[in-house]
């Protein structure tokens, strides 16, 4: 049964009548292109099947009601709320999410009442991007609900304010960005201090290729790692050079810039400089339909991941290890880190060898058995009834 269906169900079960519509949006990997977002950089993500749900129909009394649906089909019911009263630091835990999407397009004169039931399968604390998915399927039902359709540009920017100033997240503009605009079939080359974007090819299938995403089990949260002190120390850095973001550092002026730093932020600059990079030769591989030479590139945004920027752990770095160790042509940890999911490029009839390799290599060190599945690039967000 899909995640519109389940939401849907619940809907009528709960409130006792069919919703008005039901939105659903994706979770995302990153292929590559990691922590440049803020830094206004060039990123490359693509939709995962993945998606979550929400069913929903008008109020008429300014009340927000939201219900989620857990694995077993059992509905959690937040308290409901008055979208008028709704602050920054009003609404905790899983339910702080949408109501943050119901704060900010109240802000932008958006304001609409709603029943609101969530379903969705988008594997939670992995670093695939679940609340990102959550609050892009609110403000799509919110939106929705009013018949009103801003750009999906906007919308992205509106979430990333609720998720910064309403959650508490100091996240950039990939996530949502990916979920309401990535497409079938395609990686999205996002340049996001411009905010032009191009959907590139991507058919790792023809090459008899496979991205396979490992889930650490190792949960992870934006509002509680190092997250907020890696973007600290770029703007810092920026401030430092006399730039707006790190983006207009070329790679042929690095060291130049690293020599004018403290050396306590090189390492940050020195990431952010080479990912950007790496995500162009990684589009112009694609382009040129040389899909098995971006497997080094993957391996070097990890290495850099983890040496320079210090996000992270020693299940993303087991994860990566043990699938290149097993035929992999490249790894990398995706998402914010300190936790959260890997990927890794595999021949496709090699899949179940680096399966197995990353398993084992788990087991030995005692930690929990990852989950592992093959990402295949799907639909961005919409309205699915």
């Amino acid at each position: 049964m899909s995640q519109a269906a389940r939401a849907a169900g619940a809907f009528e079960r709960l409130h006792g009548r069919a919703p008005a519509g039901v939105w659903s949006a994706p979770g995302r990997v990153n292929l590559i292109g990691e922590h440049t977002d803020y830094n206004g950089g060039f990123v490359l993500p693509f939709a995962l099947p993945h998606r979550t749900a929400v069913a929903a129909s008008p109020r008429s009394d300014d009340v927000l009601t939201v219900s989620t649906l857990h694995d077993n089909d059992r509905a959690e019911t937040a308290d409901p709320v008055q979208i008028a009263s709704l602050e920054p630091g009003s609404v905790s835990g899983w339910a702080a999410y949408p109501s943050g999407v119901a704060w900010i397009l109240r802000e932008q004169g958006f304001s609409q009442g709603a029943d609101l039931v969530v379903a969705g399968n988008v594997p939670a604390g992995a670093g695939l991007s679940s609340s990102h998915s959550l609050e892009c399927a609110t403000a799509l039902a919110l939106l929705g609900l009013l018949g009103a359709s801003p750009s999906r540009s906007d919308i992205a920017k509106w979430i990333q304010h609720a998720e910064n100033d309403y959650v508490g997240a100091p996240t950039g503009l990939l996530d949502q960005t990916a979920s309401l605009c990535c497409t079938e079939s395609h990686v999205l080359f996002l340049d996001v201090r411009s905010g032009e974007s191009d959907q590139v090819p991507f058919d790792a299938a023809r090459h008899e290729l496979e991205v396979l995403v490992i889930d650490t089990r190792a949960s992870h949260s934006h509002t509680e790692s190092g997250y907020g002190d890696r973007r600290r120390g770029c703007e810092r850095a920026a401030e430092l050079l006399g730039l707006s973001s790190l983006r207009e550092v070329e790679l042929s002026g690095l060291d130049a810039a690293l020599s004018a730093l403290p050396e306590e932020l090189r390492p940050l600059v020195r990431h952010v400089v080479t990912e950007n990079n790496r995500v162009l030769e990684t589009v112009a591989l694609l382009r040129a339909d040389k899909y098995a030479g971006i497997g080094p590139q993957l391996s070097a945004s990890h290495a850099s991941l983890r040496d320079d920027y210090r996000v992270s752990c020693d299940e993303l770095d087991v994860a990566a290890e043990s699938a290149e160790s097993a035929g992999a042509l490249g790894a990398r940890m995706v998402g914010g880190g300190f936790g959260g999911s890997a990927i890794a490029l595999v021949h496709a009839d090699g899949r179940a060898e680096v399966e197995a390799a990353v398993t084992a290599a788990f087991a030995a060190r005692s930690f929990t058995a990852p989950r592992m599945f093959t990402a295949v690039p799907s639909a961005g967000a919409g309205q699915d009834r």
